[in-house]
Formats: C-alpha cells, sequence, structure tokens
C-alpha cells in the first residue's frame, strides 16, 4: 500500500486532518488501532474555541454542531460558593465558546469520512515506522509498520503524522537525542460524573473552595458533567453517587439549590499533567494533538490544541504539494509549539488558581483569594483570562 500522508490515530486530530487533507485533494490514510465504537465513545472535552467551531464549518461539517452544541457568551468564577461572571463577548469582541462533546465531533467526523475519500482502518495495530529522519530531498520513504485482520501490512508514504497520543508509537520513533520532554505532574485529578439531568446553570461554574476545586459543566441542556478535585490515590467505588452529589453541592454553596440530583451513567477519575515534547517535527515525522502535548482540564485546551496543530500542518502540507514550497513543513514545530505553549501557561495558571494544593499554606491560599479578588474587580484582567479561554488567534504560518 502506499499514500501521500500516513495518520497514527483516528481521534479528533487524525480524523480532523484527514478531512482537511482531501478537501485539498492530498491522499491521505487513517490508521486507528481501536473500534469507531470505542473511539467515538471515549468521554473527553467538551467546549470548543470559537477557532474549532470555524474550522468544523470550513469543512462543512458544522450542521449539527449548530443545531445541537449550546454557545456560551462567557463563565462563572466562584470563591466558596460566591460567584461572579465573567463575559467572553463582550470582553473579546463577540467571540464565545459551544459546549459540544467530542464523542459528538467524532460522530461527525466518522460518518462523513466515506463520501469525503478519508480512508479509515479500524483495529490496525501501529507496530512501529521506519525511515523517518530522511529530509525533503532524497532518501528512503517512510514506512508504517502495522497489523490488521492478523495480518503485518507495510504502508509506504511521504509523511507520517502521529496523532496516537502520549503513549503511541509515534513519539517514541523520535530518537531521545533530539527530542527534550517539559513535564508537570499535578497532585490530584478530577473526579466526574455524567447524567441525565438539567444542568444546574446555563453556563460552566469553576469553583475554587476550601474543600478543593468544582466545575459544573454539561453535555447538553438535559445531560450534566459535574467535577471535583480528589487525591490522585481516590477509588471510584468509594465515590457512591449520594457522596458525589453532597460534596459537590458543599463546594458549590449558596448555587448548589440548583443543582438537580440523578443517578450517574459514567463516573471516572482523571490525573492531571501538563506536558510539551520539543520539537513536534523529526524528518518526515510530524506529531500533533495529544502525542505532542497535554494539558489539565481546566481551560478545555486539549481538543481544541488538536485542532490548530493540524490546521497548521494541513496548510503545511498544501503549500508543498500544491506549490512545491516546504516553508510551512519547515516552520511547522515552532508555529504549533508559539500556540501550544500559550495554552499550557494558560491551563497551567488555570489549574494553580482553582485548586488546593496539598502543600499550601495560609500565605497561598491569600494569595489565590487575592487574585481571584483581583479578577473580579479588574475588566483588564477579566478580559485577559476572556482573551485566552476563547483561544488566541490560530497563525497558519
Amino acid at each position: 500500500m502506499r499514500t501521500k500522508i500516513a495518520i497514527i490515530g483516528g481521534g479528533p486530530a487524525g480524523m480532523l486532518l484527514g478531512h482537511m487533507l482531501r478537501r485539498q485533494d492530498i491522499d491521505c490514510i487513517v490508521l486507528e488501532h481501536r473500534t469507531r465504537d470505542y473511539v467515538e465513545g471515549r468521554v473527553r472535552a467538551g467546549v470548543l474555541e470559537q477557532t474549532a467551531v470555524e474550522l468544523m464549518a470550513d469543512l462543512g461539517l458544522d450542521a449539527r454542531l449548530k443545531r445541537e452544541g449550546l454557545i456560551h457568551d462567557g463563565t462563572n468564577l466562584a470563591v466558596d460558593g460566591h460567584i461572579f461572571r465573567i463575559d467572553f463577548a463582550e470582553l473579546t469582541g463577540g467571540r464565545t465558546v459551544t459546549v459540544y462533546g467530542q464523542q459528538e465531533v467524532m460522530k461527525d467526523l466518522f460518518d462523513a469520512a466515506p463520501e469525503r475519500g478519508v480512508e479509515v482502518v479500524f483495529e490496525a495495530q501501529v507496530l512501529g515506522v521506519e525511515n523517518v529522519a530522511g529530509n525533503l530531498m532524497g532518501g528512503d520513504h517512510p514506512v508504517v509498520v502495522y497489523r490488521h485482520q492478523g495480518e503485518t501490512r507495510r504502508l509506504a508514504c511521504d509523511f507520517v503524522v502521529g496523532c496516537d497520543g502520549f503513549h503511541g508509537v509515534a513519539r517514541n520513533a523520535i530518537p531521545a537525542e533530539h527530542y527534550k520532554t517539559f513535564e508537570r505532574i499535578y497532585p490530584f485529578g478530577w473526579l466526574g460524573i455524567l447524567a441525565d439531568v438539567p444542568p444546574m446553570n446555563d453556563e460552566l461554574i469553576y469553583c475554587n473552595h476550601a474543600h478543593g476545586f468544582a466545575l459544573a459543566s454539561m453535555r447538553s441542556s438535559t445531560r450534566s458533567r459535574y467535577y471535583i478535585q480528589c487525591a490522585v490515590e481516590e477509588k471510584i467505588e468509594d465515590w457512591s453517587d449520594e457522596r458525589f452529589w453532597d460534596e459537590l453541592c458543599l463546594r458549590m454553596g449558596p448555587a448548589a439549590s440548583s443543582i438537580t440530583r440523578g443517578p450517574s451513567f459514567e463516573k471516572s477519575i482523571a490525573p492531571l499533567r501538563s506536558f510539551v515534547g520539543e520539537p513536534m517535527r523529526h524528518g518526515r515525522l510530524f506529531l500533533a494533538g495529544d502525542a505532542a502535548h497535554i494539558v489539565p482540564p481546566a481551560g478545555a485546551k486539549g481538543l481544541n490544541l488538536a485542532a490548530s496543530d493540524v490546521a497548521i500542518l494541513s496548510h503545511a502540507f498544501a503549500a508543498y504539494y500544491h506549490e512545491g514550497s516546504s516553508t510551512g513543513i519547515d516552520n511547522y514545530s515552532a508555529t504549533a509549539l508559539s500556540r501550544v505553549w500559550k495554552a499550557e501557561r494558560f491551563s497551567w495558571w488555570f489549574t494553580a488558581l482553582m485548586h488546593r494544593f496539598p502543600n499550601m499554606d495560609g500565605f497561598d491560599r491569600k494569595m489565590q483569594l487575592a487574585e481571584l479578588d483581583y479578577i473580579r474587580s479588574s475588566r483588564i484582567a477579566q478580559a485577559s483570562l476572556a482573551e485566552n479561554y476563547v483561544g488566541l488567534p490560530l497563525v497558519l504560518e
């Protein structure tokens, strides 16, 4: 088999890239280790920056998003139950975010793939990549070795794009001497539930409480997503629905009177980390999405960064194949990392602002409260938060 672009991973980054490339008549094949049902069913991000919404619209894949997505003009911060609002639209010249679950994005991308010519091979276990170190002027072309339906197969290509996550094969194909990582592991996790009950508010509420962080979110007008900060060693089985609702209500304070309780149908604990690997390109191998970087979920940057990575990369490939220019390819890592590090900064800052750390003393707590009070009273501080939350401008080269 041969193609121009071999994409490892059929999550948001890989499938968005596949659609972007096929729209520009660039051949590609997506290799996904799991089944479609598994990928589509993973509970992940739920907030899209306006840039991500615009990318879906540009691909003509936003019909359901426009019908079912919940546009949010702002968000809310709570300090020990006292809430104040950040007005995104007013502070950023009309920019907003849209609540639309990653599962819904994946359904849209998969449903449209056959008619758009996006070839996806499910249950394809990638075993390794070969010949990725070559430059654009010559040398052997890359080969992706994978196993499918009991057979080992080889996919020759011009370029390989690793969209296969933190534990994937692609990232590990870069020699250690050419790759540097930066990481921060947070000493807590997020215990989250999904429940088919109306959300407590029509916008998100991020809560800083003496017991720890809490978040009131949603997936639709009838489905709620709630989180509370917990210790990393906590066990799901120790958290009954009743215990979760009681703790959430405590942290939300007076606003908890609008919480509708109900049985959860999904419950999980997510560890938190910040991670960036540099560079995001090695020869003919490129990394995008979680294969290149991870952000803590506060600030909702994971899926959005994946979308911006592949937008930059598809633009670079189009220039290479249609104009004979390698400038975008050569600049991909630097261009993408400029946006990545700004999103990492915001997610790190927002996480530090809203959570209780095990080693916090009285001074640290007073600094948190002072900064939250400053944000509440300063339009400039609110504008900075809003600008970062709705997404910084996407620069393609």
